[in-house]
Parts: structure tokens; C-alpha cells; sequence
């Protein structure tokens, strides 16, 4: 009997290891990404206006990444939209992509890049926190809470 209990002992302890291992692999890989987030934030405005997403994108690899993609379950329609600038009017243009530089950043902050936000699914408001999912051409995807800010906080 003493044999079975040290032979399930030495079982448990070896699947105890290997699946900690597993995990600690999974960990490392998991946080290997190529792109970090900072500054993320929304520019909340009233009445269900669309409202705007900003952040900037750091590329820690060694070949640029695409932003190709952005969802929220927050809103019904998050779309990446660029102002360009004819002269003496500007526009909003909506762009498939945003190239991240290899080990550099890309901004999409107020005056060129933004996520344009619509049709929010619930009440938010200034101070809450909301989820944009931002999809990447290297597969790389990241779940990234974003700051819901007033216009007067943002100036």
C-alpha cells in the first residue's frame, strides 16, 4: 500500500510541475506581446454624440505591426478614422490600417488618428472605464481599458 501512495504521490507531484510549467510557458508568452498600450482614453460627449478613442501604440518588435481592427463591446461601432487637412477645411477619412513603426509608437490622439465610437450599448459616462479591442496584423490582439473623460478634462 505504502507503494501506491508514494507511485500517486510522485504522479500528482509530476503533473503538479508540468502543469505549473505549462502555465509559467503560457505566462511568458502570453506577455511576449509586440505592442503595449499607454494614455488610453475616450472623449465622452452628451446626448449619444459618437464619441473618440485615443492612445498610443508601442511596437517593442523588430518589424512594424498594423493596427487592422477595433471593436467594443461598449459600442455597436468603433471605426479607426484619420483628419486630413485640405487647405482650409478637414475632414474625417476612415483607414483600413495604422502602422506601428518597428521599435517605435504611433499616436492616435485628437487632430489626426482617432477611433471614431458610436451607438454606446449602455449609459457611459465621464469617470467610467470602457473596453476597446484593438486587433493586430501579427495576430496579436489586446483587451484595453480606456478612460472615459469629459471635453473639459481633456483640454
Amino acid at each position: 500500500m505504502s507503494i501506491k501512495i508514494k507511485t500517486f504521490a510522485s504522479l500528482s507531484c509530476a503533473l503538479a510541475l508540468s502543469f505549473g510549467g505549462a502555465l509559467n510557458a503560457h505566462a511568458a508568452g502570453a506577455g511576449a506581446g509586440a505592442i503595449s498600450v499607454k494614455d488610453a482614453w475616450v472623449r465622452w460627449l452628451p446626448n449619444n454624440l459618437p464619441a473618440a478613442g485615443y492612445v498610443t501604440l508601442v511596437n517593442a518588435s523588430d518589424k512594424p505591426v498594423d493596427l487592422v481592427d477595433v471593436s467594443s463591446k461598449d459600442y455597436g461601432g468603433a471605426m479607426l478614422h484619420q483628419t486630413v487637412s485640405n487647405g482650409s477645411s478637414q475632414q474625417m477619412v476612415m483607414v483600413d490600417k495604422l502602422t506601428v513603426p518597428a521599435h517605435g509608437q504611433a499616436s492616435i490622439s485628437p487632430g489626426g488618428y482617432h477611433v471614431m465610437l458610436e451607438d454606446a450599448k449602455h449609459k457611459i459616462a465621464p469617470g467610467d472605464t470602457v473596453h476597446l479591442t484593438l486587433k493586430f496584423s501579427d495576430g496579436e490582439t489586446l483587451d484595453t481599458p480606456f478612460a472615459v473623460k469629459s471635453p473639459a478634462q481633456t483640454k
